[in-house]
């Protein structure tokens, strides 16, 4: 129906940047938004960012705990989205999953998908 092939990520300094990249293909009606969250050793997935509006204009929600370091962002390409991570912390360690919710395949109604997750590991 819909996957999201993510990418970016890996082993990075404290203090440091990283991008991750997530892209969706397959059969797409509609976008409502894309988005990360991540996951944590032995905690659950939080948002860390969203974007709506992929193809044409858009509109951001950041964590508090990213705001100010984290900035999503959509591609030139069709239905891809980029999270710019800087100034990382050790607490920014995570496995980041992309979402997408839309309308895909056969369906009328919106429903959401996930990517596989990247790893990023901050270093202190």
């Amino acid at each position: 129906q819909v996957q999201l092939l993510e990418s970016g990520g890996g082993l990075v300094q404290a203090g440091g940047s990283t991008r991750l990249s997530c892209v969706a293909s397959g059969r797409i009606s509609s976008l409502n938004y894309m988005g990360w969250y991540r996951q944590g050793p032995g905690e659950q997935r939080d948002l860390v960012a969203l974007i709506t509006g992929i193809n044409s204009g858009s509109e951001t929600n950041y964590a508090d705990s990213v705001k100010g370091r984290f900035t999503i962002s959509r591609g030139n390409a069709r239905n891809t989205i980029y999270l710019e991570m800087n100034s990382l912390k050790p607490e920014d360690t995570a496995v980041y999953y992309c979402k997408a919710m839309g309308v895909f395949g056969d369906r009328y109604f919106a429903t959401d998908a996930w990517g596989q997750g990247t790893q990023v590991t901050v270093s202190s």
